[in-house]
């Protein structure tokens, strides 16, 4: 009797450790949506951040640097507004990335 009372309570701890593993991941899962830091999966395309971003930067000054801070942008944000400057409505996780400093990460 008191093997079966083990069984089922262990059953039971592990079940609910279970369910607070996944409800931790769903929330993980959420907050990562919030700030736009998921990728594109399943059927979608996935962004060329390097042609993107060589499209982005192609009238900088500094070319290396901005491809750079691009390339960082692409990734998290999985989107890089058009044209050369600006358009940071396109993709809104891409004008909010800033710096220590505050300034704007993403060129």
């Amino acid at each position: 009797m008191a093997i079966s009372r083990l069984l089922v309570t262990t059953f039971l701890v592990s079940f609910l450790v279970l369910q607070l593993a996944q409800a931790h991941d769903h929330d993980h899962q959420q907050s990562k949506k919030a700030f736009g830091l998921t990728s594109y999966t399943g059927s979608s395309p996935k962004l060329d951040c390097g042609s993107s971003c060589d499209a982005r930067c192609q009238l900088s000054s500094r070319p290396n640097l901005c491809k750079r801070a691009c390339g960082t942008c692409c990734v998290r944000c999985s989107c890089v507004p058009t044209g050369t400057a600006g358009n940071y409505d396109e993709c809104p996780c891409y004008g909010t990335i800033t710096t220590h400093g505050g300034r704007r990460k993403c060129p």
